[in-house]
């Protein structure tokens, strides 16, 4: 009988140990992720947890044509997400502290990120001079020439141009259970916690995406 307790105190003993030692792998694996990408950290200082009770007063004005629109179910901090800008500078969610963001990763290679463009120009112009900015990001891995080309065609007066030929943006996000595909369009407030987030193209200027971005900005 006393051998076999102590079998089996060896044994949870070793199966406690091989628990911890694939929860080091895990987290080996993770370090290396966000290593090589832009993948999200978690800042101490800031809490989320109220972003999610402000998400939660968006879930109204998620219709129409942002019916898509997902509120934050849970504290989800991304101000470390990083990208580039037009000149080729580091810049991250976090440089935009105080503004709601509408983050939106698109491709060239995408039609309905093509699409929806214009739409996303037309909402960060109309809230130009407001604590609110569209912060298009392009995930394009070839020609960095290409997305900056296709916002040229079209004629975008508003937006800046951000890339990540890396495409760790999408990888970070991807890990947070917020992209799946493109396009992905985050919202984020001032101190850069998820809001909600949309899968898939809006009209982002219609009457019920401008309802829902006002709302964020706590103007309905």
């Amino acid at each position: 009988m006393n051998e076999t307790r102590g079998q089996s105190r060896r044994w949870t003993v070793i199966g406690l140990a091989a628990i911890a030692g694939i929860a080091v792998g895990v987290a080996a694996v993770y370090v290396t992720e966000t290593r090589k990408g832009n993948a999200v950290v978690e800042w101490s200082g800031v809490d989320c947890a109220p972003a999610v009770k402000a998400a939660g007063l968006l879930a109204p004005f998620a219709k129409g044509e942002v019916a898509a629109f997902r509120v934050a179910s849970e504290p989800t901090l991304l101000g470390d997400l990083s990208f580039q800008n037009a000149s080729g500078d580091k810049v991250s969610i976090a440089d935009f502290a105080g503004k709601t963001v509408l983050l939106n990763l698109w491709a060239t290679w995408c039609a309905p990120c093509r699409q929806e463009m214009p739409a996303l120009d037309r909402l960060d112009a109309a809230h130009e001079g407001k604590d609110f900015s569209v912060v298009a990001v392009s995930i394009d891995t070839q020609d960095p020439a290409k997305p900056k080309a296709f916002l040229e065609e079209i004629g975008v007066k508003s937006l800046g141009f951000y890339g990540d030929p890396t495409t760790g943006i999408f990888s970070g996000l991807k890990g947070k259970g917020l992209a799946v595909g493109l396009p992905t369009t985050v919202l984020i407030d001032g101190k850069g916690c998820a809001l909600g987030v949309m899968s898939g193209p809006a009209e982002w200027d219609s009457d019920d995406a401008k309802a829902l971005i006002k709302a964020a900005l706590g103007e309905a």
